[in-house]
Protein backbone atom coordinates (compact mmCIF):
# COMPACT_ATOMS: atom_id res chain seq x y z
CA UNK A 1 0.00 0.00 0.00
CA UNK A 2 1.38 3.39 -0.95
CA UNK A 3 1.58 6.37 1.37
CA UNK A 4 -1.05 8.20 -0.67
CA UNK A 5 -3.48 5.29 -0.35
CA UNK A 6 -2.87 5.08 3.39
CA UNK A 7 -3.45 8.84 3.73
CA UNK A 8 -6.74 8.54 1.83
CA UNK A 9 -7.91 5.71 4.11
CA UNK A 10 -6.95 7.78 7.19
CA UNK A 11 -9.02 10.65 5.80
CA UNK A 12 -12.00 8.36 5.21
CA UNK A 13 -11.68 6.80 8.67
CA UNK A 14 -11.67 10.20 10.37
CA UNK A 15 -15.47 10.37 10.42
CA UNK A 16 -16.02 6.75 11.42
CA UNK A 17 -17.14 5.70 14.87
CA UNK A 18 -15.78 2.51 16.45
CA UNK A 19 -18.10 -0.40 15.68
CA UNK A 20 -16.34 -2.88 17.99
CA UNK A 21 -14.78 -2.57 21.42
CA UNK A 22 -12.09 -4.81 22.83
CA UNK A 23 -12.53 -5.21 26.57
CA UNK A 24 -11.43 -7.58 29.30
CA UNK A 25 -12.30 -10.61 27.12
CA UNK A 26 -9.58 -9.62 24.66
CA UNK A 27 -9.54 -10.87 21.08
CA UNK A 28 -11.72 -13.98 20.97
CA UNK A 29 -13.26 -16.11 18.25
CA UNK A 30 -16.56 -14.20 18.27
CA UNK A 31 -14.81 -10.85 17.84
CA UNK A 32 -12.62 -12.21 15.04
CA UNK A 33 -15.66 -13.60 13.22
CA UNK A 34 -17.61 -10.33 13.62
CA UNK A 35 -14.69 -8.18 12.46
CA UNK A 36 -14.12 -10.51 9.49
CA UNK A 37 -17.77 -10.14 8.43
CA UNK A 38 -17.69 -6.35 8.90
CA UNK A 39 -14.57 -6.06 6.73
CA UNK A 40 -16.28 -8.10 4.00
CA UNK A 41 -19.06 -5.51 3.92
CA UNK A 42 -17.26 -2.23 4.65
CA UNK A 43 -13.53 -2.66 3.92
CA UNK A 44 -12.63 0.05 6.45
CA UNK A 45 -13.61 -0.15 10.14
CA UNK A 46 -12.64 1.56 13.37
CA UNK A 47 -12.28 -0.28 16.68
CA UNK A 48 -11.64 0.80 20.26
CA UNK A 49 -9.62 -0.83 23.03
CA UNK A 50 -11.24 -0.20 26.41
CA UNK A 51 -9.20 0.65 29.49
CA UNK A 52 -10.42 -2.60 31.08
CA UNK A 53 -8.67 -4.63 28.39
CA UNK A 54 -5.60 -6.60 29.40
CA UNK A 55 -4.21 -5.98 25.90
CA UNK A 56 -2.43 -2.84 24.80
CA UNK A 57 -3.58 -1.03 21.66
CA UNK A 58 -0.57 -2.35 19.74
CA UNK A 59 -1.11 -5.96 20.86
CA UNK A 60 -4.86 -5.94 20.21
CA UNK A 61 -4.57 -4.31 16.78
CA UNK A 62 -1.77 -6.58 15.58
CA UNK A 63 -3.49 -9.76 16.85
CA UNK A 64 -6.77 -8.83 15.21
CA UNK A 65 -5.20 -7.64 11.95
CA UNK A 66 -3.28 -10.89 11.65
CA UNK A 67 -6.35 -13.00 12.47
CA UNK A 68 -8.52 -11.37 9.77
CA UNK A 69 -5.68 -10.70 7.31
CA UNK A 70 -6.19 -6.93 7.34
CA UNK A 71 -3.89 -3.92 7.42
CA UNK A 72 -3.65 -1.50 10.31
CA UNK A 73 -4.16 1.93 8.78
CA UNK A 74 -3.93 4.07 11.87
CA UNK A 75 -3.66 3.86 15.68
CA UNK A 76 -4.47 6.87 17.82
CA UNK A 77 -5.11 6.88 21.55
CA UNK A 78 -7.20 3.79 22.23
CA UNK A 79 -8.63 3.47 18.70
CA UNK A 80 -7.35 1.86 15.54
CA UNK A 81 -8.50 1.43 11.94
CA UNK A 82 -8.36 -1.78 9.90
CA UNK A 83 -8.62 -2.13 6.12
CA UNK A 84 -9.09 -5.17 3.94
CA UNK A 85 -10.10 -5.09 0.29
CA UNK A 86 -13.52 -6.59 -0.37
CA UNK A 87 -13.47 -9.97 -2.04
CA UNK A 88 -14.69 -9.76 -5.61
CA UNK A 89 -18.24 -10.98 -6.05
CA UNK A 90 -18.77 -13.92 -8.37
Amino acid sequence: MTGAERAEFRRLANGLKPIFQIGKEGVGENLIKSVDEALDKRELIKLAVLETSALSLKDASSMLAQAVQAEIIQSIGRKFVLYRKKPEEK
